[in-house]
């Protein structure tokens, strides 16, 4: 399964290797920076151009709300954010230069970064 966000404002989950569509999520009014999958394996997270960040549940096939997402910043940070709150939980700090990607490993609490100083990070986001 792969997920891919575009400038008309979808997210699309595809089947492969055949590349059938098996999914879509609308909503965001800008095109999509950002795909990335939840731990859970049940859940997506899209960040926009309209300066939202969603978060998609398969099962109910549509938005819902949770209470942290995680980002990357071109001041050297990746953040922790409490969505309900709209307030940062956690900055992360360690590299050197812009924080270009971070994800959330798979069915874990660890997220990896990666940056323009080409180094990757290993976070345990518990703490």
């Amino acid at each position: 399964i792969l997920v891919t966000g575009s400038d008309d404002h979808l997210w699309k989950m595809w089947a492969l290797p055949d590349g059938n569509i098996i999914m879509t999520g609308e909503g965001h009014a800008d095109w999509l920076s950002g795909c990335c999958f939840h731990p859970s394996g049940t859940q997506l997270v899209t960040s926009s151009g309209d300066t939202t960040v969603r978060i998609w549940d398969f099962s109910k096939c549509g938005c819902i709300l949770t209470d942290f997402v995680a980002s990357a910043s071109m001041d050297n940070t990746s953040k922790i954010w409490d969505v309900n709150s709209e307030r940062c939980r956690y900055t992360m700090c360690g590299h050197e230069d812009s924080v270009n990607s971070i994800e959330f490993l798979p069915f874990s609490d660890t997220l990896l970064t990666s940056s323009a100083d080409k180094t990757l990070s290993l976070w345990d986001a518990r703490t």
